[in-house]
């Protein structure tokens, strides 16, 4: 069967679900539909509900058999989240929505879709709700005076001593809602280089035709030159430890956000999650940007 891009093309009601994205298995829930799950994976955590569901092993290592197991008459993945073998041999068996968010409107549209296709007049209230509370972010950003973002999301060190710490360009949906809150991502236009010697300046890049360039791994020297005014340090994908934020902000003590002490940990969910979560960040996140 072809991936399904499209839930307008979907031909039939789905009365049972396997959702591999856990941003989605929550919007489900939140949406109203989430008696029509019946399997999720294990980092599928939100709502309670949704731990209760059997599980088909982890974002990236999906069991198919227990996937088919449950006879589901669609599969929710995601290009990033899922591996592109797990995706593509699911599809030859069932009915598998591809999604890729790289924006705010991206996930609104990703959602009226499963309301249009379940057409639940709670689901569209819930969703019209969420709408409204992005328009009111968009029309709010006319009167503020945007702020330099700095997110990092993981952190390392090369085999020569180079520490690096990994963050986003403005193609994925963690720029889009910094820009919706009133950030400006001070990495923005950088892209990954590869190798990750390359990434941090001590070599010269080889082709990255084929390569994901959307999180570069920046150097001190890049974020001190970046001057940014915030720093947001969520609690995931990397789990950073009270040390390491020490080390953050001893090294970039010349930077705005360190000399205004507006450096601060955030839910990490909150900043990666597309989906019903993005109301959540509009009013939880917005305190650091007034």
């Amino acid at each position: 069967m072809p991936l399904i891009n499209d839930l307008s093309s979907f031909s039939s009601f789905p009365e049972r679900i396997v959702s591999l994205v856990p941003s989605m298995s929550e919007s489900l829930f939140d949406l109203g539909m989430g008696e029509h799950l019946v399997g999720v994976t294990e980092y599928c955590i939100y709502p309670l509900e949704a731990r209760a569901l059997l599980k088909v092993g982890g974002t990236k290592d999906v069991q198919v058999n227990e996937v088919l197991r449950l006879s589901p008459d669609l599969v929710i993945a995601n290009q990033e989240e899922n591996s592109k073998e797990i995706i593509e041999e699911l599809a030859e068996r069932v009915n598998v929505w591809l999604t890729f968010p790289k924006t705010v409107r991206q996930v609104l549209n990703d959602l009226w879709q499963l309301v249009y296709l379940f057409r639940q007049e709670r689901a569209f209230l819930s969703l019209r709700t969420l709408e409204t509370a992005v328009e009111y972010a968009e029309n709010r950003l006319f009167d503020l005076q945007p702020l330099r973002v700095f997110v990092p999301i993981w952190q390392g060190e090369t085999p020569t001593g180079i520490r690096w710490w990994m963050t986003f360009n403005r193609e994925t949906y963690c720029h889009d809602l910094i820009r919706l809150l009133g950030g400006i991502n001070v990495f923005a236009e950088r892209q990954r280089r590869y190798p990750l010697s390359a990434d941090v300046g001590e070599e010269e890049a080889i082709l990255t035709e084929g390569r994901d360039t959307r999180y570069p791994c920046v150097t001190i020297e890049e974020i001190i030159e970046a001057k940014p005014e915030l720093i947001l340090i969520p609690d995931e994908p990397y789990v950073f430890q009270d040390e390491d934020i020490r080390e953050i902000v001893t090294r970039l003590k010349s930077t705005p956000a360190v000399e205004q002490e507006r450096v601060h940990r955030i839910e990490g969910s909150l900043l990666t999650w597309h989906g019903t979560r993005l109301g959540k960040a509009l009013m939880e996140l917005v305190q650091y940007f007034n």
